[in-house]
């Protein structure tokens, strides 16, 4: 019987995985007037259905904002068939469509919660050596052996994990990195990079492979990139992205945003300056006092946060660009994302943290299958705290929870994975982050409970019609 239930599963899914390959076939040549129709036809496929109101909310917003349809035709149209191939239908394919109803499969067979993806660093070696940068304090040396993360790619695809991002150090120092997204060529990778190792060898990989979407770092325009990157680092990434727009690579950019640069990096001339580059998304990171040199004073105002909440939503409905604020975006996540709820952070020695801003572990990855991490008591430690707050504008338990990150380390018996980790538990750097929560809730408060308002009046519209 478990044999003819296995084989019919099989038949049913290479079924459904040829007519979602001729989808995308329709949607290179035609994607106006395909689009509309194959998301109605993605509704009827046994998705969740938080996926299917997603699928519904991009098909209205399609249809009513130009904007968004410029974005999406831009996508289909420009990008290289090879990682259309590849990227496209990986990620929404096998990870959003067959990959998230495995998840719940597998969390109800485990007892345990497995996340859409984790963050995993093959090497902590780096080119640059970055001013504050968040992974500064970890051992220069560690790196995950090859067989180590083709195992741990394996076993991630067992749960239904599809979707892997990538960072360190640098991930295109490691050796064999497109090799191990040929070989797992089923996956979507997204890796965060300094840009500055992606030359037209690098740039024709990325396209061979055609599962791997580089995200850049950038702290804004030439001059505010180079004193924290290096001189001649902006000018090198954008020869970088003028590789992989003229290869037709899809590639976004991820940004520290501290109290100096919010302005520069949110502005029309920015912004369209990186859509000119060819750039498809970005990932906006406040910045949190770790690693290398924490410094309370560079993180953002709660009025600059209060712009960014305001400021980002109008640019992802204005620009054709897909930005995410990382913190602010908490709404849309139901708070913080962390602990193996929706991802984890694998640094390059195999410590399993929380995530890329939390460092402290009880578990390894070289010593436990992907399985036992996700059992690990800080990830169900830290699951039984979450929402650390209802106020989703205040989802970290960094910069906006403090006493919540105290509680789990001293709860499940975590140990810092490197020297200086513990600064944000106590000491000058701790109370400053206190001091900063607080200021933080007296001005968000009121832009929650109107958010709120404003959602409550949308739905009482929508029954009323």
């Amino acid at each position: 019987m478990q044999w003819k239930t296995a084989n019919l599963d099989f038949a049913k899914n290479y079924v459904k995985k040829q007519v979602l390959c001729q989808i995308l076939d329709y949607l290179e040549k035609d994607p106006e007037a395909s689009l509309p129709k194959i998301l109605n036809l993605v509704k009827l496929f046994p998705i969740q259905e938080i996926h299917k109101e997603q699928v519904e909310q991009l098909a209205l917003t399609y249809r009513q904002n130009p904007v968004i349809k410029t974005y999406v035709n831009r996508l289909f149209v420009t990008t290289h068939p090879n990682v259309k191939q590849r990227l496209f239908y990986n990620f929404l394919i096998n990870f959003m469509l067959f990959g998230t109803q495995k998840q719940v499969q597998m969390s109800q067979k485990h007892g345990i919660n497995v996340p859409y993806t984790f963050l995993v660093d093959p090497t902590s070696a780096c080119n640059l050596a970055c001013e504050g940068c968040w992974a500064g304090r970890y051992a220069k040396k560690n790196s995950l052996s090859f067989e180590r993360m083709d195992h741990l790619f394996s076993e991630a695809k067992e749960l239904g994990i599809y979707w892997v991002v990538l960072s360190g150090g640098e991930p295109f120092v490691y050796p064999r990195l497109f090799e191990l997204a040929s070989i797992h060529n089923d996956m979507a990778f997204m890796v965060y990079t300094n840009g500055t190792l992606i030359d037209e060898e690098v740039a024709n990989k990325i396209v061979e492979v055609g599962n791997l979407s580089p995200a850049i770092s950038l702290e804004g325009w030439r001059e505010r990139t180079d004193a924290r990157r290096g001189v001649g680092t902006f000018d090198k990434v954008m020869g970088s992205m003028d590789l992989l727009k003229e290869r037709g690579t899809v590639f976004g950019v991820s940004i520290t945003v501290t109290k100096d640069n919010v302005m520069e990096v949110t502005s029309d001339d920015f912004i369209d300056f990186l859509v000119g580059k060819g750039v498809s998304y970005g990932w906006l990171f406040h910045y949190i006092p770790i690693g290398q040199d924490p410094d309370p004073d560079l993180m953002v105002t709660p009025e600059q946060r209060a712009y960014l909440a305001e400021r980002i939503p109008y640019i992802r409905t204005n620009k054709p660009i897909m930005l995410a604020d990382f913190w602010n975006d908490g709404e849309k996540s139901g708070g913080c994302i962390a602990g193996g709820r929706r991802y984890f952070h694998i640094n390059a020695a195999g410590d399993a943290e929380p995530c890329a801003f939390v460092h402290f572990a009880v578990d390894n990855i070289k010593d436990k299958t992907l399985l036992e991490v996700l059992r690990s008591p800080l990830f169900a430690t830290f699951q039984t705290h979450q929402p650390f707050c209802e106020n989703h504008l205040r989802p970290c338990p960094i910069i906006d929870n403090p006493d919540a990150l105290r509680a789990i380390v001293a709860e499940s018996g975590a140990h810092p994975t490197h020297p200086g980790a513990e600064t944000v538990l106590e000491g000058f750097v701790a109370d400053s982050l206190d001091q900063k929560a607080k200021n933080w809730s007296a001005v968000c408060n009121a832009i929650w409970e109107k958010r709120r308002s404003g959602q409550q009046a949308q739905n009482e519209c929508r029954q009323y019609k």
